[in-house]
């Protein structure tokens, strides 16, 4: 009979802690692959954040340059007198060069009539001068409404890209004409690409349709997310925006479990996405999920199982004692007695045991959780390193904290093999720091490349010097130059009425002038001054003084400084000045040049009211 019982109270045990121990560990799967998800997730919104501001970057910079070629002199020239071959000559070569240091992939002047008149790429094969666009949207768009933006197949070039145009009015000769023609830049994006198609992940934009534009992933381009109605297919075809592109949708299949997870080529990847308003895109990121998925849930099943067989073990342990104990229960007083005092010191030893073991346990999977986490933010750091020209000056500031951050890093990993936590805690609170400091980097390098776009309000010039000191050290520091800041300490804590990102973008402009003016020098220096003036009637004024002790400006140059395309950089655009100008201006103050002194140099002021 007790046998009987005996095997009924451990088959029941056996199947209660299978049933335990099976949700346990299927829950302990379910939890890490979210977690997974969630932190692939995070990490792709900060990448499609950056991916989206560069993409954005990449067009804002060349969105200037049909606004400034609409007002050149020599465009008016030509669509005054088309039969001027020397003045068509010299805008095809002005074009040309433009084209090149700004690597537009084309710039070109339409009539009224949609007829080509010069282009960048007069001398190509492929030559625009002479072909009819008259009928390309941009054109109709631009000389209706002044401006246009249209993505396209190239019907001569067969290369897609991006068409900025804006109409060329005559409202300065003889007889004001609106809409004398339109000229047009194009933007191809095969760098972009490039870069995605370097990245991990798979990153591609769509327009309003769905329609793939530009992708980091070969044979996606023209493609389309889901299936397209063959009534737009058709009518995307006849205007032959995409030229004959099939318009096939993409092979995308929905993976179990997770409407953001898709199939893609037998991967299953994380599809987020951001939508650009700016330009009508959505951007998409793809990330690879399966492999890190299948990691974490094998991992945290594995860690789940031991914990359940432990527990599991020491119940058993426990029942066994207590069915012990029962079968002793109808000796004598006497040896129950002892029996009693026995099992209550060794059911002690085992709570203090247990009580250790579930301690240890607790620590060491924080550890691994730890460590596990700083790995993996490790990894995905390494792929958010995308922000163009900027980025890459402050990367040396960079390079030094990572470095320790990894040697940290090893050095707690193996502390925890060695059961010595309070060392691998003090290496993290170490790891802490760096990647406190690094934030501060980023952080400064984020703000400056975001689009700028609020109110004037009262800003501290330290603050903004030392942003634009931040961007340009590296610079500073490997050109051995001898960076003097004159801030009289009344003046340190002063405020002017402007927009930092601004303000800081007009300070890395006149400072990287400076820079490269210095190079050569034997004894290359910059200084940056602050100063109290008051103006004619009665204003505070705060007063930026940048100089060099570089060659300075010669009378010819210093007169034509601020119009655009003049320049002294053998590879310059002639437009840092005009736009640092124009920015001042719209904060209410003034940029000049003041004349050399008889050092030698150059000096450039910025006038910016004071904050009351």
């Amino acid at each position: 009979m007790i046998r009987r019982r005996r095997i009924r109270v451990w088959a029941a045990f056996v199947c209660l802690w299978l049933v335990i121990g099976g949700l346990v560990v299927w829950q302990a799967g379910r939890i890490a692959r979210d977690e997974v998800l969630a932190d692939l997730g995070q990490v792709g919104r900060v990448s499609l954040s950056l991916n989206a501001e560069t993409l954005g970057a990449e067009i804002d910079k060349q969105r200037a340059l049909p606004v400034v070629l609409a007002r050149d002199p020599d465009a008016l020239a030509v669509l005054r007198a088309p039969e001027d071959t020397g003045a068509r000559d010299r805008l095809n070569r002005k074009l040309e060069a433009l084209a090149r240091a700004t690597r537009a992939a084309v710039i070109y002047l339409i009539d009224d009539d949609g007829l080509t008149l010069a282009a960048s790429n007069w001398a190509t094969p492929v030559s625009f001068v002479g072909n009819d666009y008259g009928f390309r949207p941009y054109y109709a768009v631009a000389m209706a409404e002044g401006a246009a933006e249209h993505f396209a197949m190239g019907t001569v070039s067969h290369r897609p890209g991006m068409y900025l145009a804006r109409r060329i009015d005559d409202d300065r000769g003889p007889v004001p004409r609106p809409g004398l023609g339109v000229m047009v830049v194009k933007i191809e994006f095969d760098r972009l690409e490039a870069i995605w198609a370097g990245a991990p992940e798979r990153i591609f934009a769509t327009d309003a349709r769905g329609v793939v534009l530009v992708s980091g992933v070969a044979g996606w381009r023209f493609r389309s997310l889901t299936p397209l109605p063959e009534e737009m297919r058709a009518a995307i075809r006849a205007g032959l925006q995409y030229g004959d592109a099939p318009l096939d949708p993409l092979p995308f299949a929905p993976a179990a479990g997770d409407q953001a997870l898709l199939r893609v080529d037998d991967a299953v990847l994380l599809h987020q996405s951001l939508t650009m308003p700016e330009i009508g895109w959505t951007l998409h990121l793809m990330t690879p999920a399966d492999q890190a998925m299948l990691r974490a849930v094998a991992d945290a099943r594995a860690l789940a199982g031991t914990g359940i067989a432990l527990l599991a073990a020491l119940a058993a342990a426990g029942l066994y004692r207590r069915q012990q104990l029962q079968g002793r229960a109808a000796r004598a007083a006497l040896e129950r007695q002892r029996l009693e005092a026995a099992v209550a010191d060794r059911t002690a030893d085992l709570a203090r045991a247990y009580a250790a073991l579930e301690a240890g346990m607790e620590e060491r999977r924080q550890a691994e959780a730890a460590a596990r986490r700083l790995q993996d933010d490790l990894i995905q750091a390494g792929r958010l390193a995308v922000l163009g020209r900027i980025a890459a000056s402050v990367a040396h500031e960079i390079n030094q904290p990572v470095a320790a951050i990894r040697a940290f890093a090893d050095n707690a990993r193996a502390f925890l093999e060695r059961d010595r936590a309070d060392a691998a805690l003090a290496n993290l609170s170490r790891i802490g720091e760096l990647t406190t400091r690094i934030g501060t980097i980023t952080g400064q390098l984020r703000g400056f490349a975001r689009k700028a776009g609020t109110a004037p309000r009262p800003v501290r010039v330290t603050e903004a010097i030392d942003g634009a000191l931040l961007l340009l050290g590296h610079r500073i520091r490997a050109a051995g130059i001898d960076l003097v800041c004159d801030i009289p300490s009344e003046t340190g804590a002063a405020r002017v009425v402007a927009e930092r990102v601004r303000l800081e973008q007009v300070l890395v402009n006149l400072i990287g002038n400076a820079i490269d003016a210095v190079e050569g020098r034997p004894t290359p220096r910059i200084a940056i001054r602050v100063a109290h003036t008051i103006a004619g009637d009665g204003t505070a004024r705060l007063r930026i003084l940048v100089s060099d002790n570089g060659p300075g400006l010669p009378p010819d140059i210093r007169e034509a400084l601020f119009l655009p395309f003049r320049t002294t950089k053998p590879d310059g655009l002639g437009l840092g000045l005009v736009i640092s100008a124009d920015l001042v201006r719209d904060m209410g103050g003034t940029l000049a040049a003041e004349p050399p002194a008889t050092t030698g140099g150059a000096t450039f002021i910025i006038d910016l009211p004071e904050a009351g």
